[in-house]
Parts: structure tokens; sequence; C-alpha cells
């Protein structure tokens, strides 16, 4: 069955990590083969940092499509993964500015600059000028506030955020616009997302979409 490029757009998370064997690492990017396919995952210093001595790894992954080219992130943390998700949302920060931020500033550093507005942090960033600095303070500021309760609380497979996410991708598979998708679950607390299985979000999500 062929895949166009409209749906590979629509499930380009689809991809929620691989985990195999390291065949090649470097500062950039690491190949973990599994299954007798090799897998060319682009990476941060942080990550790459992370990886050091291990045979095999569990990279968690994100999906860039482009025009020309497809193109896969890994980070060790889900941390780094929602921050990188974060910073390729705003505008003028793209995927491989995103990578430098992260391989240049630990995450704990980036949350704290947010929290604070320390825009000049960023700037200290190569290709990250006074505008993109500004803008990213602008655009997640807020948003990091209200998340961080659930980037702090990521502990594994069925975290408040990860249930959050993958209900949310659910709803996208399904037709729903992301931004009115997002807009819901601003509307469910913090006590509802951690007590619900996503079925529960996604049920939930659904009345509310109605």
């Amino acid at each position: 069955m062929l895949i166009n490029e409209d749906q590979v757009r629509q499930d380009k998370n689809m991809l929620a990590y691989i985990k195999g064997t390291i065949t090649a690492r470097q500062a950039t990017h690491v190949i973990i083969e599994t299954g007798g396919v090799g897998y060319h995952i682009s990476i941060s210093l942080h990550t790459y940092t992370q990886l050091e001595g291990l045979k095999e790894a569990k990279v968690l992954t994100h999906l860039i499509v482009k025009e020309d080219s497809h193109t896969l992130f890994g980070f060790m943390t889900e941390e780094e993964r929602f921050l990188f998700v974060q910073l390729i949302s705003v505008n003028g920060v793209g995927p491989n500015t995103a990578r430098l931020i992260l391989s240049s500033l630990e995450p704990s550093t980036i949350r704290q600059a947010l929290a604070s507005g320390d825009d000049a942090l960023f700037k200290k960033v190569k290709g990250v000028g006074p505008k993109t600095a500004q803008r990213i303070i602008i655009d997640l500021k807020d948003k990091m506030a209200k998340d961080l309760p659930l980037i702090e609380g990521i502990t594994g497979q069925n975290s408040s955020y990860q249930l959050k996410n993958e209900a949310i991708s659910a709803l996208v598979a399904l037709g729903f616009a992301r931004q009115q998708i997002e807009q819901v679950f601003k509307q469910i607390s913090e006590a509802e997302l951690a007590n619900s299985a996503v079925e529960d979000l996604i049920k939930l999500a659904l009345k509310k979409l109605a």
C-alpha cells in the first residue's frame, strides 16, 4: 500500500521510539539497528553524552517531514523531546536550531530560562538572534509554566504527559484539528489527566469536541 505525503504528515509522530543495537555514534547522530534495519537518528550533544558506553539503547523519536526529506530526531528523555517539540513550534526555530539549543543548554537550564524570561541565555546560542530569543520566551513562557508539573511528573509509560500526548495523537488521527484539540485539553484539569486512562481522555475530549 502506498502512503502519500499527507498521510505521512498526519502520522509523523507514529514512531514513538526505536530500541536496538547502537552500530555508530557521533556527536550529531546515532545509528540504531533493529529488525535488520539501521535507523539514522539526529541527536543533540545532551543525548550523545547519555549514550556513551551503551551497546543497546531505547531512543525516543520525533519525525520531521519536509518535501525533500524525512529526518528522525532522537532523545534519551521525555523531557528533552518535549522541549524539542515546543521549541520547533516557535516561528523561526527549525529542528536544527532546536537541536543546537538542546546541545548548548541543559533541559533544566532551558526550563529555568523560560520561567524567568531570560532571553539573554538563548542569544548565546549560535544562530539564535535577539528577535528569535524574545519570541521563544514570549511563545513558551506561559505554556511551559502550565505544563511544568507534567514534565516533572514523567516517570514511565503511564505519565500524565504521555497519556495526554497519546490521546491528542489519536484525536488527530480521527480527523480533528490539533489546535482545537489542545484548546479542549486546556479545559481538563491535571487531576483528571493523572487519574484517567487514554481511552477515558479520548472519550472526554470527544464530548467537548462534539
